[in-house]
C-alpha cells in the first residue's frame, strides 16, 4: 500500500524540520525538493553556503545535511509515513546527498499509542527546542543510564559515541586549545568566521548573532570558540568571562570510514543524540576546532581504541538553554513544483 503524494503543506512541514538542523556557523548548506513521483524528498547540498577554510573537505557540509535528513525522518513519522533512506543515490550528481522515500504509511499511524514513535521517544518537539548552549554548565554528572541511551542512539545510525574518561577529556582539551590558538593566529580563518557573524538578529536569516556566542572561560580551562576574535582585534559587543565547569563532560562521534556516506551518518547520529539529550534536559555544544586540522584531528582519537576517525567533539551537561539562531525562509530552501 502506498500513500498519496506529499502535499505542499506536508513538504513545508518537512522542510521546516530539516531546516532547523545544526550546521557549522549556522551556514544551513542544504536544499530540499520533492521526488519526481511526489512521494518523497530529496536532500541536496548547497555548495554556495560552504565554509571552505574550516571545512576544506566538505565533511561539515555533509554532517549538516545528515542532521537535516534525520529531522526529516522524525517529521515523517509525525505525518504517519515510514521513511526509507538512500544515501548518495546518484554518483553522477554529487549535490544529491540523499533521497527520503515516504510512500509507505507508518505502522500504527502517525504516532503509536505508546507515544514513542520509531526512535523510542517522540523527538519531534525537541527539533524546535534544540539549540547550542555556549554557556557554563554545572558540575552535575550525566547519569549513566542517560549516557547509555545516547550511545545506543548513535549506534543505531552506525556511529560510535564515546563518553570520555578524565584522561581522554584532558587529551581532547589540549588538542582543542591548540586548534583554537591556530585559528586565532590565522587571519584568513578569522575573516571567514567573522563573515558568519550577524549584528542584527532580527533581520538575519543565517549565521550567528552576537547574542548566541556566549562568554569565554574565566579560568581558560574550557576552550570555547572565539568567534569574534581575540583582543585587540575583537569585533562586536564583548561578554564578561565566566567560570565554566571544572572538567567538562566530553564525547566524541567516530566512524570507521571517512567519506561522504560516513559524514552523512555522523550528521544523523549527531541530531539523534542531540534531540534525545534535549528530551533529557541536557545541553550540548559542538567543538569543531580540532577536526579542521588533519594532524590535530588524528590526535583526538583514543590510541587504545585503534584506527578510527573522530568526526566531532561534543560537550554535554546541564545548564541554561542556548538562544535560537535565525533560519532561512522556507522559500529559500524548498523547491516546490510550479502549478
Amino acid at each position: 500500500m502506498t500513500q498519496a503524494a506529499l502535499t505542499p503543506a506536508d513538504l513545508r512541514l518537512l522542510a521546516a524540520a530539516g531546516g532547523a538542523a545544526p550546521s557549522l556557523h549556522n551556514s544551513q548548506p542544504w536544499r530540499f525538493r520533492p521526488t519526481p513521483d511526489g512521494g518523497g524528498v530529496e536532500v541536496l547540498a548547497d555548495p554556495d553556503r560552504s565554509v571552505p577554510l574550516a571545512d576544506a573537505n566538505g565533511a561539515a557540509l555533509h554532517v549538516a545535511a545528515g542532521a537535516a535528513l534525520f529531522n526529516l525522518r522524525v517529521a515523517s513519522a509525525r505525518l504517519g509515513r515510514e521513511a526509507s533512506v538512500r544515501l548518495l543515490p546518484d554518483p553522477a550528481d554529487p549535490r544529491l546527498l540523499a533521497i527520503l522515500d515516504l510512500a509507505v504509511p507508518a505502522a500504527g499511524g502517525a504516532l503509536p499509542a505508546d507515544g514513542h514513535g520509531p526512535f523510542g521517544r517522540d523527538l519531534y518537539p525537541a527539533i524546535a527546542e534544540r539549540h547550542s548552549s555556549r554557556q557554563p554548565f554545572t558540575n552535575r554528572d550525566v547519569p549513566e543510564t542517560v549516557a547509555a541511551e545516547l550511545i545506543a542512539a548513535a549506534r543505531e545510525e552506525g556511529v560510535a559515541l564515546a563518553v570520555l574518561e578524565e584522561a581522554g577529556v584532558r587529551r581532547v582539551l589540549e588538542v582543542t586549545v591548540e586548534a583554537e590558538d591556530r585559528i586565532a593566529h590565522d587571519p584568513d580563518r578569522q575573516a571567514e568566521t567573522r563573515s558568519w557573524l550577524r549584528s542584527d538578529a532580527g533581520t538575519a536569516a543565517d549565521g550567528l548573532p552576537y547574542a548566541v556566542l556566549g562568554p569565554q572561560d574565566h579560568d581558560a580551562r574550557v576552550p570555547m570558540r572565539e568567534f569574534a576574535g581575540r583582543p585587540p582585534h575583537h569585533e562586536g559587543p564583548s561578554q564578561p568571562s565566566q567560570r565554566f565547569e571544572a572538567l567538562p563532560q566530553l564525547c566524541t562521534l567516530a566512524t570507521t570510514g571517512d567519506g561522504p556516506a560516513d559524514w552523512l551518518c555522523t550528521g544523523q547520529a549527531l541530531e539523534r543524540v542531540w534531540l534525545l539529550a534535549t528530551v533529557h534536559g541536557l545541553r550540548l555544544t559542538v567543538w569543531h576546532q580540532a577536526v579542521e586540522w588533519p594532524d590535530l584531528r588524528w590526535r583526538l582519537r583514543d590510541p587504545v581504541e585503534g584506527p578510527g576517525h573522530v568526526q566531532l567533539v561534543l560537550r554535554v551537561g546541564y545548564g541554561p538553554p542556548g538562544a535560537a539562531t535565525p533560519r532561512r525562509p522556507l522559500e529559500d530552501v524548498l523547491d516546490l513544483p510550479t502549478a
